[in-house]
């Protein structure tokens, strides 16, 4: 357990400092082809939803093998190489110096008046239709989007590696993967895609959960709400979203910046109306992309402080 929260905190480094370097080969890259390859012989209509619970498992099979072998190699020269080995694994499936670098390339053509760049840059990131957004719309998607990201891309793999290391994160990334190549609720993947997305809420309920609660208890608080306010406001609104996870997430970062976040979004020119978290105390501007910026980082120093913390004390234990 020391091990694995030793890793993580090095990872967390690595991936503040590093990031994602375009020119180097990424696990990520490697498990997409790899459900690419899969989907296009599984995917068939008679016999979607099994060979969809097939693909998953053939997927994490695969990446849980790897990831194994290559921390048991390390650990077998000696426990700094193996920490050393898992730190580089859990630094390239966190996500943390990538996401603020999604939201500051919108953030900046956005304040100096390219609405044009910023919907553009936004479409990199986000599912829905991006070509008629006004500032407080392009705004509304950066937010959503590093909110629902901060659990997705760095405190769920830090949860699942510090319960079972590297290879925890890496069986985790493998579901996440998958979910979010397969599964969609549209006529291609309504059947096929149902194993990956509903294992992806089970990884993901705990995570989730914890950091929404982390963020309204550590963030600033721009809503001037008492906490017993904020909370009541995160609780009512964070099943409203139809992500049975994603609402705990942007509930907390609506109630502490006093912003709405949901309304209506527009996927291939179909309206899809969510329901609204938070209270609008303030008008969405381009200033609130650095506020979720700063609620990202800071969730994702107090979680890391929160599981290491329950590390030394399970070893002591």
């Amino acid at each position: 357990m020391i091990h694995h929260v030793l890793a993580i905190g090095l990872g967390v480094l690595l991936d503040r400092l590093l990031g994602d370097p375009p020119a180097w080969p990424h696990p990520v890259r490697w498990i997409g082809s790899l459900i690419n390859w899969l989907k296009s012989r599984l995917n068939v209509p008679q016999y979607a939803f099994r060979n969809g619970f097939i693909m998953l498992l053939i997927v994490v099979a695969i990446v849980a093998s790897a990831a194994i072998a290559a921390v048991a190699v390390a650990y077998s020269f000696n426990p700094v190489v193996g920490i050393l080995a898992e730190a580089l694994l859990i630094a390239s499936g966190l996500s943390q110096k990538s996401l603020k670098q999604a939201a500051e390339d919108v953030y900046t053509p956005l304040v100096q008046g390219d609405f044009a760049l910023a919907r553009h840059k936004l479409s990199w990131i986000v599912g829905r239709d991006t070509e008629a957004l006004g500032e407080s719309e392009i705004t509304r998607g950066v937010v959503e989007t590093v909110s629902e990201n901060t659990s997705d891309g760095i405190t769920a793999p830090m949860f699942w590696a510090l319960l079972f290391g590297a290879p925890g994160l890496w069986i985790y990334k493998a579901v996440n993967t998958c979910d979010s190549m397969v599964g969609y609720k549209n006529e291609e993947f309504h059947d096929f895609g149902f194993a990956s997305a509903k294992f992806d809420d089970v990884l993901n309920y705990v995570p989730s959960r914890m950091t929404g609660l982390l963020i309204v208890l550590f963030t600033r608080n721009e809503s001037c709400m008492p906490l017993k306010q904020r909370l009541s406001i995160w609780l009512r609104d964070a099943r409203k979203h139809p992500s049975p996870n994603s609402g705990w997430l942007e509930a907390a970062t609506a109630v502490q910046l006093g912003i709405e976040l949901g309304g209506v979004n527009s996927y291939g020119g179909v309206r899809s109306i969510r329901a609204k978290m938070g209270e609008p105390l303030s008008k969405l501007e381009a200033r609130h992309i650095r506020s979720a910026v700063k609620q990202m980082n800071i969730a994702a120093i107090s979680f890391f402080a929160l599981i290491a913390l329950g590390g030394v004390l399970l070893e002591i234990a």
